[in-house]
Order: structure tokens, then C-alpha cells, then sequence
């Protein structure tokens, strides 16, 4: 059996974005219960209920820890205080909402690190990540497109989970473009990827897929007859943070579909087969975060549910 948990469901900056005043992080600062904070984006999934994997490490990554009781720390010992049953993390892709969180786990726990080979050159290529020392916490290299990987700890013990990475329309990180802004254009080579997650002992595969700029038609034959997606939510219009006066990109320019439009994930996924259809990585300008707006109503008349910090799935 396969388990996980929603630790982060939001983009970048999270829900209510800490300066942002626009109407719906106004509505979460005040409490309001149509509009639920929620922190950024990353998963937890397990096979054993014991040693869990997590899926990216966002910057609010020591808060998630901390609600979520299953990745609290527990005595392994008398006279040892120091504990996590964290035994890997898997990167999909090298943007700051997904690798932060690293530098949170820096306190000499020994897990396991996979990602693409340029995610990979990502780390390699700023020292602040070697705070995560690559003795403590080895490297490994996802295999992009190959067979499923049997996930390890970092001493090699295997997790119960099987791992299929595959490439996504996606663009470099933005830290990596060049400094005039301009549109650095789309990439498969790696640089965002998708994973399909399933337990060793059987059953039905999650596909997580927080960024995706296009549903090609390989990534539509990947993900048809999919038991559970969950799939980039970002934007509810193209130039949504435009109009909103949040920010000069449209989506597709950030390297992200928007759900609404004949372009759209909404169009794009009508009369896909799959059973469970989740949005997560969802901006604070996206109307889709409030359960009171005809958006929202529009995505679950569709079929879809909107991930919340705290959901639990379980395959």
C-alpha cells in the first residue's frame, strides 16, 4: 500500500504570499475558512508507515515536519536524541520552491538524495547545499525515461517504493535565466520532471507533476489509466498575475499550463481515463484556492479535487 501526505499545496511564496495584498491572501490572513493557508509544495508518500520519502523540500519544510506527527523524530535509543524517519527526499526539478527545504535537513541526518542529472548540477554548482554534506547525504542520479528505481536510504536499504521519472515541458530554473529576463524558452532535458511513485509489494501508481508547461502527447500516454495525478494547478488564466498587477508573466511564460482556456489542463485532460485528478502547486493569485469561487465550482464540476495541506491519499 501506498500512502501520502500533502505536506505544501501551494506555489512559490505560499498562501497568503508574505506581500502580496491581493483579495484572496487578505481573506486568509483573516481567518477566513473558504480560504485555507497553505505552505508550498511537497509531499511526503510511504510503503510502511515507518520510513517516508519526500517529494521536493520547500522552503516551509521545517513547519510541514512539524505538523505532520508521522515525520516528527523518535528516540531510536537511550541516550540518542537525534532521529528522523525522513530516509529520502526526490527532486523534480531545481527551482528554490523545491530545493530550499534542503538546507533544513543539514543537521547530519543521513538520507538519501535523487534528482536528474541537472538538477543535480544545480546543487553541485552552489556550495550552500554542501551544508548537506554528500558523505552524509549521497547524490544519486534519476534515470530519466528508464525503469522504475527501487528507492534506498542512504545506506542502501530499500524503501518499498518504486520510482519512474519522466521528462515534462518545464524551463531552466529562474535563478538561471539571464539577467535581461529573457524567455529562455521550453526544455525536456530534465530540468522539470514527473514521478510515478508505487509501492514494491503492488498496486496503482501516484503521478506527481507539481510543474508541466504543455500536455505533450508521450506525457497524455503516460498519464491516461492513471489511478491518482496530481497536477500542476498554478494559474486559473494565462495572464492572470498580469491582470492582477502581481507580477509582468503570463504562465506560460513561468513554464506552467493554466487550467482554464482551449488550451488549458481543464480541456486538455477532458476524456483522459483517471480515476483521482488533484491541482496542487496553486499560486495565491489563482481563484481556484477559494471554495466559494465560481472557479472553484468549475474545477470540481470537471472533476477535480484542489489539494490541501494536511490531505492524505492512499493507493
Amino acid at each position: 500500500m501506498l500512502r501520502a501526505l500533502v505536506l505544501g499545496s501551494a506555489a512559490g511564496g505560499g498562501f497568503p504570499q508574505w506581500n502580496s495584498a491581493g483579495p484572496g491572501c487578505r481573506r486568509a490572513r483573516a481567518g477566513d475558512p473558504a480560504a485555507r493557508p497553505r505552505t508550498q509544495t511537497s509531499l511526503a508518500v510511504t510503503a510502511d508507515g515507518v520510513r517516508w520519502v519526500l517529494l521536493n523540500a520547500a522552503p516551509d519544510l521545517r513547519a510541514q515536519i512539524e505538523a505532520n506527527p508521522p515525520l516528527h523524530p523518535r528516540p531510536a535509543s537511550p541516550g540518542v536524541v537525534r532521529h528522523s524517519p525522513i530516509a529520502a527526499v526526490v527532486l523534480t526539478g531545481g527551482e528554490v520552491d523545491a530545493i530550499a527545504g534542503l538546507l533544513t535537513l543539514r543537521e547530519r541526518h543521513a538520507f538519501a538524495l535523487y534528482a536528474a542529472a541537472p538538477v543535480l548540477a544545480v546543487l553541485r554548482d552552489n556550495p550552500i547545499f554542501n551544508a548537506v554534506n554528500p558523505a552524509i547525504v549521497p547524490r544519486r542520479e534519476l534515470p530519466i525515461g528508464g525503469a522504475p528505481l527501487v528507492l534506498a536510504d542512504a545506506a542502501g536499504e530499500a524503501l518499498g517504493l518504486l520510482v519512474e521519472a519522466f521528462a515534462v515541458p518545464g524551463k531552466v530554473p529562474l535563478f538561471q535565466e539571464a539577467p535581461d529576463g529573457a524567455d529562455p524558452g521550453r526544455t525536456e532535458a530534465g530540468e522539470t520532471i514527473g514521478l510515478a511513485i508505487r509501492a514494491t509489494a503492488g498496486g496503482p501508481a501516484l503521478l506527481f507533476i507539481p510543474g508541466c508547461a504543455a500536455l505533450t502527447p508521450a506525457l497524455r500516454e503516460r498519464i491516461a489509466g492513471a489511478d491518482t495525478v496530481l497536477f500542476d494547478g498554478t494559474l486559473w488564466r494565462d495572464d492572470e498575475m498580469i491582470c492582477a498587477g502581481a507580477g509582468p508573466k503570463t504562465g506560460a511564460r513561468m513554464g506552467h499550463m493554466s487550467l482554464d482556456g482551449p488550451e488549458g489542463t481543464l480541456a486538455a485532460f477532458r476524456g483522459l481515463p483517471v480515476r483521482r485528478k488533484i491541482l496542487i502547486h496553486l499560486n495565491n493569485t489563482n481563484p481556484v484556492l477559494l471554495a466559494d469561487s465560481p472557479e472553484r465550482a468549475a474545477v470540481e464540476a470537471a472533476g477535480w479535487e484542489v489539494a490541501e495541506d494536511g490531505m492524505e491519499i492512499t493507493l
